[in-house]
């Protein structure tokens, strides 16, 4: 996994990566209440607002940790957002996108260099 400073993850396969945002960003959030997802075949530059969770507490961007277009989106939250809080790196993701540029991923921090900067 590699992770964004804005608190979104990425899990590659191939040149398809999933995002979702990290246990810690969900955590701050609180428990979300709507999860406003981008549309398949839309297309984001790095660092991009690509989606939108609602909190009781907040609303939050979600940047996309890469250029790339959108092959699908977790349609599971649209109900049930709160699975990004149960399971915000597994059945919590938000979207997947076909990578643009691989060299962008070199850019993003592993999880030791994430972690660091949460302390």
């Amino acid at each position: 996994m590699k992770f964004t400073k804005d608190h979104e993850w990425l899990r590659l396969d191939g040149d398809v990566a999933t995002v979702g945002i990290t246990p810690y960003a969900q955590d701050k959030l609180g428990e979300l209440v709507y999860v406003e997802l981008p549309s398949v075949g839309a297309r984001f530059a790095q660092g991009a607002a690509a989606a939108t969770v609602e909190s009781v507490k907040a609303v939050s961007e979600v940047y996309a940790p890469v250029a790339g277009e959108i092959i699908a989106v977790n349609n599971l939250l649209v109900a049930e957002p709160a699975l990004v809080n149960a399971a915000p790196t597994q059945e919590g993701w938000l979207f997947k996108m076909r990578i643009a540029d691989p060299a962008e991923i070199d850019s993003l921090l592993d999880e030791a260099a994430y972690k660091a900067i949460l302390t």
